[in-house]
């Protein structure tokens, strides 16, 4: 296999890349998305901009096999069409795989974001060598993936893989989605953060590292928790405890071999986070379940958006 070529298109940023099927970056970049209001310019123009990468990359387009696109929902993955995401105004019915594919004469392949992300992990990352593989990523929202049985899992309309809408509780917080009691209202960046900036006491460690209880994220929550706040400690604890309860519904309906945690478990680490989670699952899911469970934490880094749009031009070509 030889080149393959990746787009990753976020409300707030796009990364290119080339590379190969190992993941290997030969050349990357990333600028912010800037939409103009229609996304069929939009696409024109990231076009241009992947065509100059391939061309620092000193790479022939003769030998690039496919394109990967990652974009968020909602979308038609089987047309490559994206078909009006919230983030990027002017994006409605765009055909995102027939503009790449007429600019560069190779199959392109287009996933929604957690899927895409979920590919890179199982791929190149932290998920290697599982065939039944759950991810989770608690960034603004949650958003999940699913590999089983060796194969990405989209479900009905593509829609599988939304853990974060799954209800931790009966009636509970509201949540962004119009439901009440989701996983994301309890363990999503942005809800978090909204309860932070309501109940942190004036005197914590985390309001003072943010400089204002206004100014408060959960990365002052982590930081404080690592040097003992009391405050910190228990909203940490909170947090773990919702995940747990996440994962728990997940390793029942699914069990899979391994759940591949980013971003806030990853800033938090072991002590802090993975290993309470992976206490609390293990506790309340069937002995031989847990037994062959492992709760990981993702492996890509800062690499992901590249790693994932390759990952998606690479599922792609395996997948025929």
């Amino acid at each position: 296999m030889g080149v393959l070529l990746g787009i990753d298109v976020g409300g707030t940023k796009v990364a290119f890349a080339v590379g190969d099927a190992a993941g290997n970056l030969r050349a990357s970049q990333r600028r912010p998305t800037s939409p103009s209001g229609r996304g069929e310019i939009d696409v024109a123009v990231m076009i241009d901009d992947l065509r100059r990468l391939v061309a620092e990359a000193g790479v022939s387009l003769r030998d690039v096999d496919a394109v990967g696109v990652s974009v968020p929902s909602p979308l038609d993955p089987t047309r490559g069409v994206v078909l009006n995401p919230p983030n990027l105004p002017g994006w409605h019915e765009v055909g995102v795989r027939d503009l790449l594919q007429q600019a560069f004469g190779v199959p392109v392949f287009v996933e929604n974001d957690a899927n895409a992300a979920a590919l890179a992990e199982w791929h190149f990352g932290a998920a290697r060598g599982f065939e039944h593989v759950a991810y989770l990523t608690m960034s603004t929202g949650v958003g999940g993936g699913l590999i089983l049985g060796g194969r990405l899992y989209r479900g009905v309309l593509a829609s599988a893989g939304e853990f974060g809408h799954a209800p931790v509780e009966w009636d509970g917080e509201p949540c962004s989605c119009g439901q009440r009691g989701c996983l994301e209202a309890y363990v999503g960046g942005a809800a978090w953060t909204r309860r932070l900036r309501q109940i942190a006491p004036p005197g914590s460690r985390a309001t003072a590292l943010a400089g204002s209880r206004e100014a408060l994220k959960p990365e002052h929550i982590v930081a404080a928790a690592r040097v003992g706040d009391a405050f910190a400690l228990a909203e940490l604890a909170r947090w773990n405890h919702y995940v747990a309860r996440g994962i728990v519904w997940i390793v029942m309906g699914l069990a899979p071999q391994a759940v591949v945690l980013g971003t806030i478990a990853v800033a938090a680490g072991e002590t802090l986070a993975l290993q309470p989670i992976r206490e609390q699952v293990r506790a309340r899911v069937w002995p031989f379940l847990g037994d062959q469970l492992q709760i990981l934490p993702a492996a890509l880094g800062s690499t992901l958006p590249y790693r994932a749009a390759l990952g998606v031009a690479l599922e792609g070509l395996r997948a025929g």
